[in-house]
């Protein structure tokens, strides 16, 4: 793909996801990283990345998203929390909870920590431990919850929804309620990374995804001023795709960890991308100049039927890598909207996925690219 960049003079962003680290003790089968990552010797130094935060803020970004992987991993965690409050960035940590203590919480909320966000694989211990690949994964998520609850750390809980777990919606939103969550986030599973090789025992079926659209709807209003709840609904039964990233290069950016910047954390996917790295150029030059960031900003990239549609100031085309692993070519309008030529075969696609019988999981592992 040969793209070119536009001058189309992008707004500052607002929010950045650092991936601190690729490894994790969990081995999550529908994790988002890519399936060949990059090891401990490759991730940015200390210092580096307080440099980074550094011009985050000079860049105008707000929120500040610690990620991975699991950022517990990194020994300079606190000193990375601290740099953050130093710049005036809104600090959240991205966690399984794993590498976590009272002790290690109560000091990164001393460093200024503002939020933290716990991923739940499941509401019983025998669907976590199997969605997690870890032993006793709910009990560890379960005393981390009491911890950040007792330090008083504002605490969202995020829950990847799938075939094999959706019909524990309303017990999951219970145990936000239970853990005094005041966000949860109901992720309906999305098909990029390591959720793609098990496509057979993830998709949700039509049925399960129309009840969960009315247990949300439900549970929003009963739970108002309780719990806020978010829900991303399942892309392959929609009418149309989701605003992806609420446009590509508009609002925010991910930093892999060997420094890489990205538009978001699928863009490795789209042949011909180059991505820049913070190592050799700056944030600002990489958000307003690269090829990468510019690649769909605007809309003279799009094709037909988006380039005419009136929803494209709405949805952007959907989804950009979407696009590139359904219909071959990340400039096409994403298969998940209804006016796509493709859209009738990716729901009978999905509809065979949803009626397969596989259980069997293919699970993250780290794997150093080629």
């Amino acid at each position: 793909m040969n793209a070119v960049p536009q001058n189309t003079s992008p707004l500052l962003p607002i929010a950045m996801l650092a991936e601190l680290t690729y490894r994790c003790p969990l081995a999550c089968p529908y994790c988002s990283n890519p399936l060949s990552m990059s090891g401990r010797s490759s991730e940015l130094p200390t210092e580096i990345w307080v440099d980074v935060f550094r011009q985050a803020a000079e860049l105008g970004i707000l929120h500040l998203h610690l990620s991975g992987g699991e950022p517990a991993s990194r020994r300079d965690l606190e000193e990375l929390v601290s740099a953050a409050g130093e710049h005036g960035l809104y600090s959240n940590l991205i966690t399984s909870g794993v590498g976590l203590t009272e002790q290690r919480l109560g000091e990164l909320k001393r460093r200024g920590l503002d939020h933290v966000q716990l991923s739940i694989q499941g509401v019983d211990h025998a669907t976590a431990d199997k969605f997690s690949g870890y032993k006793n994964s709910l009990a560890r998520k379960l005393a981390v919850a009491e911890w950040v609850a007792r330090l008083d750390i504002p605490l969202t809980l995020n829950a990847v929804m799938h075939r094999q777990n959706l019909d524990r919606l309303e017990d999951t939103i219970e145990l936000a309620v239970q853990l005094g969550a005041r966000r949860l986030e109901v992720a309906t599973v999305q098909f990029h990374g390591w959720a793609e090789q098990n496509r057979g025992a993830l998709m949700p079926t039509r049925e399960q995804v129309r009840q969960a659209g009315e247990i949300v709807r439900a549970a929003r209003e009963r739970l108002r001023g309780i719990l806020v709840i978010d829900y991303v609904p399942a892309d392959y039964y929609a009418r149309f795709p989701k605003a992806c990233m609420g446009g590509w290069g508009a609002t925010s950016m991910n930093v892999a960890p060997d420094g890489a910047v990205l538009p978001c954390h699928a863009a490795h996917t789209i042949p011909g991308l180059v991505f820049e790295n913070v190592q050799e150029r700056s944030l600002r030059d990489i958000w307003e100049a690269s090829q990468s960031f510019n690649a769909f900003r605007g809309n003279e990239w799009m094709q037909e039927p988006c380039r005419s549609c009136e929803r494209k100031h709405v949805d952007f085309g959907g989804c950009r890598c979407q696009a590139m692993a359904l219909a071959g070519d990340a400039r096409a309008t994403d298969p998940a909207c209804s006016l796509s030529p493709l859209h009738l075969d990716l729901v009978a696609a999905a509809e065979r996925d949803a009626a397969s019988q596989e259980t069997e999981l293919v699970y993250r592992k780290l794997t150093s690219p080629a």
